[in-house]
């Protein structure tokens, strides 16, 4: 009977890597979030919209946090992109 999961792994093991992938993947979700509009957004809101500053600051920052979390990984020895 062949098994698509890895040898040695149970579902339970694998629902609980993807569990912890998700968590991961959520908290690195919130954190460029969180940077990004800290460092991008004015405190004093003018408009309700943004505007071309700040989305081309918005733009630079999460294309940046993408590129520090590769090398990251990458210094780590993980194999795969960040998302």
């Amino acid at each position: 009977m062949a098994s698509d999961a890895p040898s040695g792994l149970d579902k339970e093991q694998i629902f609980g890597m993807a569990e912890q992938e998700m968590a991961y993947r959520v908290e690195l979700f919130n954190k460029l979030t969180q940077t990004c509009f800290d460092k991008c957004i004015e405190k004093r809101y003018k408009e309700s919209e943004l505007n071309m500053g700040e989305n081309s600051c918005i733009d630079r920052c999460v294309a940046k946090y993408w590129q520090v979390t590769a090398i990251i990984g990458q210094l780590l020895g993980s194999s795969k992109p960040p998302m």
